[in-house]
């Protein structure tokens, strides 16, 4: 019973999303940590993406019974009623959002609103089976954790917040490019228009390549206006560059293009853990610049 009520919040989604909040709560608190504002947070925000991937589940049963490694669900095969899994999917919201509101910031609070309402309701009731632009406006709600976090400590959307949503962004541009060109018959069977379907692999390819590229530039305005320091450049464009050169080895002739969009999907993992992990340490205090919005 445990199981299905886990399964169905996608906990690989939540840990990879815990490990980014957490690196922007770190990064903005620059040292000084306050435990119990950092566990409300984080317990928070992971109630509140398991309550969003929980409603998606119910979304996507169509698509999902289709999908090779998606018609296990506990929602295709109907371990889980669809009003089970909302039900659960609106105590987990509640109790996050409840959270949130009680021990963290306002701007925390919008953040992780406009993340909920992105993926829930644009991204996985639209935006994901009508347009090719679906992954573009999906990519704005995986960059919500970190913001999230951030926020959650300085209580403003300054220009660290602002270049932690870009380049969360931008991550999950070739990040999801490259899962859609090695699950390439799941989507077509699903009909879903992602770039290598509706446009086809080759304009995937140079999508990933231009996608990580400016990545790159963007990660580096973190040390360059003074938020992280030396070693988390060195990180950046260790990882960064590595994971560019790997990109383009995709236009190699001998190339194996399933192999290859999955060496950069792994690879996508390890760069934004290293670099989640190294802005958390490697921290500068700097007092905040003020986005007004």
């Amino acid at each position: 019973m445990f199981r299905r009520y886990l399964s169905v919040t996608k906990p690989g989604i939540i840990m990879g999303n815990l490990i980014s909040g957490a690196g922007g709560f770190l990064l903005a608190s620059r040292g000084d940590v306050d435990l119990w504002l950092m566990c409300a947070t984080l317990v928070g925000l992971s109630l509140i993406i398991a309550s969003g991937c929980a409603i998606n589940n119910v979304i996507d049963r169509d698509i999902d019974v289709v999908m090779a490694r998606t018609r296990k669900r506990v929602t295709v095969t109907g371990e889980m009623s669809a009003f089970t899994a909302l039900s659960h999917a609106a105590v987990l919201g509640v109790i996050g959002f409840g959270l949130l509101i009680t021990y963290t910031t306002l701007a925390a609070v919008f953040f992780a609103l406009f993340g909920y309402f992105i993926y829930v309701v644009v991204y996985s009731l639209y935006m994901k089976r009508k347009s090719v632009y679906g992954t573009f406006v999906g990519s704005l709600s995986g960059a919500v954790p970190p913001v999230v976090g951030y926020c959650a400590v300085t209580g403003v959307f300054d220009m660290g917040a602002v270049i932690l949503l870009v380049m969360f962004s931008l991550w999950q541009m070739p990040h999801s490019y490259a899962i859609a060109i090695f699950r390439f018959k799941d989507y077509q069977a699903a009909n879903i228009p992602v770039l290598p379907v509706s446009h086809g692999i080759d304009k995937a390819k140079r999508h990933i390549v231009i996608y990580i590229a400016i990545y790159a530039l963007v990660v580096m305005l973190l040390p360059l206006n003074g938020i992280t320091g030396s070693a988390f450049m060195a990180v950046a464009c260790t990882t960064s560059l590595w994971w560019l050169f790997m990109a383009l080895r995709g236009y190699r002739r001998d190339v194996d293009i399933v192999g290859w969009a999955r060496q950069v999907f792994a690879f996508s993992i390890v760069n934004i853990t290293a670099l989640s992990i190294a802005m958390a340490l490697d921290y500068q205090s700097i007092a905040p610049q003020v986005i007004n919005f």
